[in-house]
């Protein structure tokens, strides 16, 4: 899961593939978006998100992250400059008349950074996409948060979030079925294993003064091979390896890589570790 949840990004050298995107938003907001739910709920908890807290989501896919957030009470901004059909699902979800917490908070939706955010600050930013499975994500990212702490109030949390170990991520195997078939793409926007500095690199890079990490459980499961296998394409993460091969090579050779997760009653189940960083602005 993006992890790797990189969901929206295509290779920028070869053909794209053709991808329905509509139908790829339903996969990921469907399959894959909840795999990363102990995680957002970990980080939440810590950083004591509630009625008091102002939260910019970065990389908000298709907002459940947001909506968990506004169920306790934050008020919300997501930013995300993928497909528009990632942010159309984030938009009805966090519709007033679409959940109902109680609690007055308020959600905004958008394809960039909002400028005229800043007054009142955000007290806590999240980037719960994980980085360091993509070839210059991290770069990707430390843009977008030049951009964005500066809304930021004087200690606000920033969160960055990353793949675990790789032997401690069982999805890793799979993973590799993308980096295999998109050679000589890979790096193009294939899958690399996760450097276990990855998240402090970055926020050195961004100004940001660590103050404190973790590690989650997020076991990846699906009802059946078909399901996993939709879920994790909507990740992005394989489609250097369809444009350097095919839509039906990829799915072949991913189901079979999923076959040793695969359980008697037919579910698949690959257990995971994710980490996250809390970092604050200066």
């Amino acid at each position: 899961m993006t992890p790797t949840l990189v969901r929206q990004h295509l290779p920028h050298a070869g053909a794209a593939p053709r991808v329905d995107l509509r139908a790829r938003a339903r996969d990921w907001s469907e399959i894959q978006e909840r795999m990363l739910v102990p995680l957002y709920e970990a980080v939440y908890e810590r950083l004591d998100v509630g009625g008091g807290t102002r939260l910019l989501g970065l990389g908000c896919g298709s907002g459940l992250a947001l909506l968990m957030a506004a169920s306790r009470g934050a008020a919300v901004t997501g930013v995300d400059s993928g497909p528009p059909e990632l942010l159309e699902l984030a938009r009805r979800r966090l519709l007033p008349e679409a959940w109902d917490t109680g609690t007055g908070a308020d959600a905004r939706i958008a394809d960039r950074v909002p400028r005229d955010a800043a007054d009142p600050a955000f007290t806590v930013v999240t980037a719960f996409e994980p980085i360091g499975c993509l070839a210059g994500d991290a770069e990707g990212l430390g843009e977008l948060l030049a951009e964005a702490t500066p809304l930021a109030e004087r200690g606000a949390a920033v969160v960055l979030a990353g793949w675990g170990p790789p032997e401690r991520c069982a999805t890793t195997s799979v993973l590799r079925v993308g980096t295999k078939l998109a050679d000589p793409l890979r790096s193009a926007g294939s899958w690399r294993p996760a450097l276990r500095d990855d998240l402090e690199e970055v926020a050195q890079r961004a100004g940001l003064r660590p103050d404190g990490s973790g590690r989650v459980a997020c076991p990846f499961g699906y009802a059946d091979v078909d399901s996993a296998v939709r879920g994790l394409l909507s990740t992005g993460l394989f489609d250097a390896a369809i444009a350097a091969t095919d839509q039906e090579q990829v799915d072949k050779e991913l189901t079979e890589a999923l076959h040793p997760h695969r359980r008697q009653d037919g579910t698949v189940w690959m257990p995971n570790v994710f980490r996250y960083l809390i970092a604050r602005t200066p």
